[in-house]
């Protein structure tokens, strides 16, 4: 999954655009890019493009960005009440949680993906130790994935990853190769995981 901060609507909007161009089938605009939810508006119009929000932390956002069409929300807390109302206009909730206690939280809520954050403070280690006593859940670990350590990731039980300045960091005219290298990268991670699944 993409995501897009940026500091202004056009930079966000071009940078959207940009990601779609080199075949990224869900993106999330956080809401802390200026003119978020207008960029929102303007993706949602390709049917084949999964949209969502960022940076999700009110009750009062969830409507607003349900309200422009996205399809998912995506939190950097875990807020009972975030994915309740969430879950209740039926979109897709993935709150970020870090400590069992509050993966137990997002779980009860109904979340329906739990984003690791941030990622790479915590470590793969840390997934694969929390997803044990959880089993059954899908996980996307967030912040500071790098092509080497995709790898890593998906053996821990990745089930996908968010990347933002990994793919951004070179500006628009750099999306496109590191979209290709972070998909490359994914898709081998995912073979070798499947095997050794299959192999067991």
């Amino acid at each position: 999954m993409s995501l897009v901060r940026c500091n202004s609507q056009k930079e966000g909007q071009e940078m959207a655009d940009a990601l779609v161009a080199a075949g990224v089938k869900a993106i999330e605009i956080t809401l802390t890019t200026p003119g978020a939810l207008k960029i929102i508006k303007s993706l949602v119009k390709n049917k084949q493009l999964l949209v969502g929000a960022g940076t999700v932390r009110t009750v009062k956002d969830v409507k607003k960005v349900a309200e422009v069409g996205a399809k998912f929300i995506v939190s950097p807390d875990t807020n009972e009440d975030v994915i309740q109302a969430t879950k209740k206009l039926k979109l897709a909730s993935m709150p970020g949680v870090s400590t069992p206690t509050e993966v137990g939280i997002a779980v009860d809520a109904g979340a329906d993906i739990l984003k690791l954050f941030p990622a790479s403070v915590l470590g793969p280690d840390h997934l694969k130790s929390i997803r044990e006593p959880f089993p059954n859940n899908r996980w996307c670990p967030t912040a500071g994935i790098t092509l080497e350590s995709i790898p890593k990731w998906f053996a821990a039980g990745a089930d996908l990853v968010g990347l933002g300045g990994p793919l951004t960091k070179d500006g628009v005219s750099g999306v496109s190769r590191n979209v290709l290298a972070f998909r490359t990268a994914i898709e081998q991670a995912s073979k070798v995981v499947y095997k050794h699944e299959v192999s067991q």
